[in-house]
């Protein structure tokens, strides 16, 4: 009888704590990265057009959290700390980031994670996140498809990884091997 008292708190506490991040609206993950779907965006310090603007954001696909839901308008936090309200319609689900750098200088971005180098991206430009692994991201720009280290961009959690493929292993193995062979070569 105990025992299954016992069980039955656990049960109960852990569905308590997972409901808490759960968005009261929608039902999705809260805290979550989304995007702006337009470049003319208004931050407002609370949930209705009533209230006054706070920031006007002007980068279509610009990076920001979910931090809160109510009715139709998400409390949202940007890389910068800036907090306020903005309605659902002026976001989208795609992921993006922002690239940040310890010493504001460019960030490297290799064929693989820890592969060859391909190019590199200024501090703070905003880029798009197809997947990411434990310690790498792949991010495309209008210059480059490659990867970044995790540390370097804003709008992905630490642990997070998203949208590996089952074969990824597959696509990770040719790129290092085709990088063996170009050192081999050179």
């Amino acid at each position: 009888m105990i025992k299954s008292i016992i069980f039955l708190f656990i049960v109960l506490s852990l569905n308590i704590s997972y409901a808490n991040n759960i968005g009261s609206e929608t039902g999705l993950k809260v805290p979550r990265y989304v995007s702006l779907k337009s470049n003319d965006s208004n931050i407002r310090i609370g949930p209705s057009k009533n209230y006054p603007i706070l920031i006007k954001f002007v980068f279509k696909n610009y990076p920001i959290q979910i931090i809160d839901e109510y009715q139709n308008w998400r409390k949202i936090i940007d890389f910068k700390n800036n907090t306020g309200w903005i309605h659902k319609s002026l976001i989208k689900g795609e992921r993006n980031g922002i690239i940040i750098s310890q010493d504001q200088k460019k960030v490297y971005i290799y064929n693989i994670n820890e592969g060859k180098l391909i190019g590199e991206i200024n501090d703070g430009s905003i880029i798009h996140l197809p997947k990411c692994k434990k310690k790498w991201c792949l991010i495309k720009t209008d210059n480059y498809k490659g990867w970044v280290k995790k540390e370097n961009i804003w709008g992905v959690n630490k642990d997070e990884t998203f949208d590996i493929g089952f074969f990824q292993f597959i696509t990770d193995y040719y790129f290092r091997l085709v990088n063996l062979v170009d050192e081999y070569i050179n």
